[in-house]
């Protein structure tokens, strides 16, 4: 038996990928990523997002991200949010994944 999620976000969330805002009192000191979550699934994801390299698409995601001036990790999470996204929309659909197709010149 499986776990419902309602949003990509609740699944983000389980597996520790959404950043968390450190709070106490009045002092709010910005986000962060998570030390909670399933670290199971957070380490999966994560080592997808580095293997995933390798592919272009996502390659020109973690290089927009680190032209956006994030460190190598800040983008690698950001990119194992990005695959947990598509990996909630291929449940919730129950689709398989199908890489979009680049436009061929004639």
């Amino acid at each position: 038996m499986g776990k419902d999620f309602a949003t990509a976000g609740h699944l983000a969330s389980y597996a520790g990928l959404a950043p968390v805002t450190w709070r106490s009192g009045t002092s709010i000191r910005g986000d962060h990523s998570s030390h909670r979550g399933n670290k199971v699934l957070k380490r999966a994801l994560f080592l997808s997002a580095f293997a995933a390299l390798k592919d272009p698409l996502s390659r020109a995601y973690y290089d927009r991200k680190r032209a956006e001036h994030k460190k190598h990790n800040q983008a690698l999470i950001a990119l194992a949010r990005r695959r947990c996204n598509v990996l909630f929309a291929m449940l919730r659909d129950g689709t398989y994944f199908h890489a979009p197709m680049e436009a061929t010149a004639a």
